[in-house]
């Protein structure tokens, strides 16, 4: 029986990735050494962080204390999840390097893609993402978060950004357009113009004074944007853009092994759940690398590599090596079942949103920092 080849595209992750596969299918490279700060982070010492384009910038950047700006942007159509909190951890980490962070609320994108009420995604945006990214560490300091519908207060700024979204559609091309989105709409261009705007503006005489290093990090899904927006970039003319730096995350997951999303509550766990939303969660719903029968898994032992469980706590809630080793070596020989892997994560789970909700609430109190600043 011929295997199914794995499906990553920005609107489906489907399959087993073979991530290997991904940095040739997309041209590209493996993380280099990095400096000493760097191993320091999980996401790094982990290589969840795995591939780059032109990641030496960024590097230089830092090591010279030149300034830098690390770009996302946010999708607000559903609650906040761990997934987006693995990307929430990268602009915290940033920041503290010495990054200004541009963080853009895609309603306009939402709107016209997703049909949206804008009130309805500026309230989710808010409520959702902006409350926990102050929870999880976001300092208000060099910060810019700005929604697409709205970009400034400031007329030659925000002019200055619409503008520029405008013109670069002289340099894209509809077959571009068509290569990524299949069926194409005017929604759907008018988005991609405007999330190209996102990642170079920064580098407009009015934000940011002239050319900067950028930094974008995304999952490999999200990789055909970021190649029609150096395609524009490269091709502009009216202005003098340093090209896009970008950073590959590996997927977080779900609790099923799909891709974590905010559409199928069962497949993520939020940083609203409850004890017993996330015990039933992982319980019910986390895909266990572990064999059929206790009898057998004390035989076989379980896949670690597969279990869910067990990736969570890689990548978010067991930092140190040497414990999540043992883990690791316990759960392949049999000697840690599924139920107890489980219970492990659970209590960690458990432990770290009990802190972060209390955070959360006190950053109701910061939210006006972050609002209208530019």
């Amino acid at each position: 029986m011929k295997k199914k080849e794995f499906k990553v595209t920005p609107w489906e992750v489907s399959g087993k990735v073979n991530y290997e596969k991904l940095i040739k299918k997309f041209g590209l490279k493996p993380m280099p050494k990095l400096p000493e700060v760097f191993n320091k982070n999980l996401m790094f010492r982990r290589k969840i962080i795995f591939a780059h384009r032109d990641f030496d910038r960024i590097l230089d950047a830092i090591e010279n204390k030149k300034k830098f700006v690390m770009m996302t942007g946010l999708m607000p159509t559903g609650k906040f999840h761990l997934g987006h909190a693995l990307l929430t951890q990268q602009m915290i980490f940033y920041q503290k390097l010495g990054a200004k962070l541009y963080i853009a609320v895609a309603d306009l994108e939402a709107y016209n893609a997703r049909n949206q009420d804008l009130e309805e995604l500026r309230k989710t945006a808010i409520d959702q993402y902006l409350l926990n990214y102050i929870a999880l560490g976001l300092s208000p300091k060099n910060c810019e978060f700005y929604f697409q519908s709205e970009r400034s207060k400031e007329a030659k700024k925000s002019n200055s950004y619409y503008r520029l979204a405008s013109n670069f559609s002289r340099y894209a091309t509809f077959n571009e357009f068509k290569a990524v989105y299949g069926e194409i709409s005017p929604g759907k261009m008018n988005a991609s113009l405007l999330q190209a705007a996102d990642m170079f503006h920064s580098q407009l005489p009015e934000f940011e004074g002239g050319p900067v290093p950028v930094l974008v990090p995304v999952g490999t899904d999200q990789d055909p944007h970021l190649r029609i927006a150096r395609d524009i970039g490269k091709r502009y003319k009216d202005n003098k853009f340093v090209q896009l730096s970008s950073s590959y995350h590996l997927f977080l997951p779900g609790l099923n092994t799909g891709k974590m999303s905010s559409s199928e509550p069962n497949s993520y766990i939020a940083m609203t759940d409850s004890p017993k939303e996330v015990e039933k969660k992982i319980n019910k719903y986390a895909f266990s690398g572990g064999q059929a029968t206790i009898e057998e898994h004390r035989k076989k032992g379980g896949n670690p590599d597969v279990d869910v469980s067990f990736q969570y706590l890689r990548m978010f809630f067991e930092p140190d090596d040497k414990k999540l080793k043992k883990i690791h070596d316990d759960y392949k020989s049999g000697k840690l079942l599924t139920g107890e892997l489980k219970k492990i994560l659970i209590s960690k789970i458990n432990t770290f949103l009990k802190e972060h909700q209390k955070r959360r609430e006190k950053a109701k109190k910061q939210i006006d920092k972050f609002l209208f600043k530019s």
